[in-house]
């Protein structure tokens, strides 16, 4: 699914209103019906006190079409026009007028306004600002948007919640709309995803309602929410008459003394996610753990006990996954180098592969174009250096993409997938994946889908979602808590069947935990 930015949403009504020869105000009134419908099929006219904070542009103005439908359905409401300007949008004004017509009169909330009252129990309708907010909201509205969030009140906003830039961190924490669920219009925004904005969103759902499909579908998008309809298309699936050798040898190289568990990690994800054979080099300390631990591994082991000091293997491999508890000794760094010379096929760099980049970041011009790199956060700013907030981080994650030819995953609760100005926003995984040792099995997993034959860019958006589909069965399993690194690697194989599983409803829109 695209996720657009403000200016192609606005685009987008602009290109409906001229193809479909309907006004703004009747796209309007489509918005407001939506909204509507999801309320009243889940409220079923309860008795409850629903308030609605409008502002005075168009998102104040779905709100307010909202209100009436709300009032002619019997449900008790509380109009508030929050208003913060002079400017008023013609459907706004439009709306007002036939919400006055039936002697619906809001009260208007200004800066010497007393804030109204609200019970736990009520529901409050979020349409204050939409996604053209581009400057710090008043102090006052400000105050009027703390004063929401401390009512403990259910929170539905519209499109997005008020006080939440579309394309830059909040101006002020305090001062945006923490909202218990969002009914996003047509796409989701990118904010919904990224640690510093998403933490505003409990969860979202999108609402259709219209836009034009020619502009949705010819319309290039720089960010895609990857879910289940987007992967599974890239799944190759296996065909009778193949072996072993059909799916690829892969090598996982790295470990030191005290950090082979990541390499065995890596190793058992690569085979589970269905390379053919796995071999791991590793120093000469933890031969006797990796065959003893995984028996359909082989094991190469370097001259040195407690270290890698040169890697060599005596075979071709189809894919390379390097770097898990591989350590930055001296040596090591150096056998890493003379390592990466040897290579001329897209592999995955991870963990102390990556710290190795930045320490000495000439090595980056021989890692091979198209390598996939797995930094978790304090890696990415070695690799990319400091950034200001999360939109600053993406700039230069892509520019790091492109100078360097590499796709760039920055884990995190939605995982990035960086390929030069393309970014891919994933939608498995849950908090329980913040673990030891889950980088090592993503690693292996990319590694062994390489193995296979899948394209780089491919593997990685494939990989990411299969991993945190993985967890998330995992964890359904154990908890949060409980979930550990190996339960991620048991349940691959759930993973595929869940993903091949027919879906008699398929919703690739719905995100129930952001």
């Amino acid at each position: 699914m695209k996720i657009f930015t403000a200016e192609q949403i606005y685009q987008a009504d602009k290109f409906t209103i001229a193809k479909q020869q309907i006004t703004s105000d009747e796209l309007m009134e489509r918005a407001a019906t939506n909204l509507f419908e999801w309320m009243h099929s889940r409220l079923q006219s309860a008795q409850v006190n629903i308030h609605l904070f409008c502002g005075i542009g168009n998102n104040g103005g779905d709100g307010i079409a909202l209100a009436r439908h709300l009032q002619e359905h019997g449900y008790t409401i509380k109009v508030y026009v929050v208003n913060y300007s002079e400017k008023r949008s013609k459907d706004f004004l439009l709306n007002l007028e036939r919400l006055k017509d039936r002697k619906i009169w809001p009260e208007f909330i200004n800066e010497e306004t007393c804030l109204p009252e609200i019970s736990p129990n009520d529901i409050i309708v979020d349409a204050i600002f939409g996604i053209g907010l581009n400057r710090k909201p008043d102090e006052w509205v400000g105050k009027l948007i703390s004063h929401i969030n401390a009512s403990s009140a259910f929170v539905l906003s519209v499109d997005i919640p008020s006080g939440l830039p579309m394309n830059r961190s909040p101006w002020d924490p305090k001062h945006v709309v923490e909202a218990s669920y969002v009914l996003s219009f047509q796409v989701p925004k990118l904010v919904f995803f990224l640690p510093e904005t998403g933490i505003y969103v409990n969860q979202w759902e999108v609402l259709d309602i219209g836009l034009d499909v020619e502009f949705l579908n010819t319309t290039e998008a720089s960010y895609e929410l990857i879910g289940r309809p987007e992967v599974l298309p890239m799944y190759r699936p296996r065909f009778k008459f193949s072996h072993k050798g059909t799916y690829g040898h892969a090598l996982i190289v790295g470990g030191s003394y005290g950090k082979i568990g990541a390499v065995q990690l890596a190793s058992n994800a690569c085979l589970s996610v269905g390379s053919g054979l796995v071999t791991a080099f590793v120093p000469e300390c933890g031969y006797q753990s990796l065959q003893t631990a995984i028996p359909e591994i082989m094991v190469l082991t370097d001259d040195d006990d407690d270290e890698v000091t040169g890697i060599k293997t005596s075979f071709e491999p189809s894919s390379i996954g390097i770097g898990m508890g591989l350590g930055t000794s001296e040596k090591t760094i150096k056998a890493f180098g003379a390592f990466l010379k040897t290579v001329d096929k897209p592999m995955v760099i991870d963990a102390d592969g990556l710290n190795i980049l930045a320490k000495q970041p000439e090595l980056l011009k021989e890692v091979p174009k198209l390598s996939i790199l797995t930094p978790h956060p304090k890696e990415l700013e070695r690799l990319i250096g400091k950034w200001s907030d999360d939109f600053d981080k993406l700039e230069k994650a892509k520019i790091f993409s492109s100078q360097n030819h590499v796709i760039l995953l920055i884990k995190g609760a939605h995982t990035l997938i960086i390929s030069g100005d393309r970014v891919y926003v994933n939608t498995s995984g849950n908090p329980g994946m913040a673990t030891a040792g889950s980088g090592d099995v993503l690693t292996g997993m990319i590694t062994g889908l390489l193995a296979q034959g899948y394209e780089p860019l491919q593997a990685a958006i494939f990989g990411v979602y299969l991993h945190g589909l993985a967890g998330d069965i995992g964890a359904s399993k154990v908890g949060y808590e409980a979930l550990k690194a190996s339960n991620i690697i048991n349940e691959i194989g759930s993973a595929y069947l869940e993903l091949l599983r027919p879906s008699e409803n398929e919703n690739g829109g719905k995100q129930e935990e952001a």
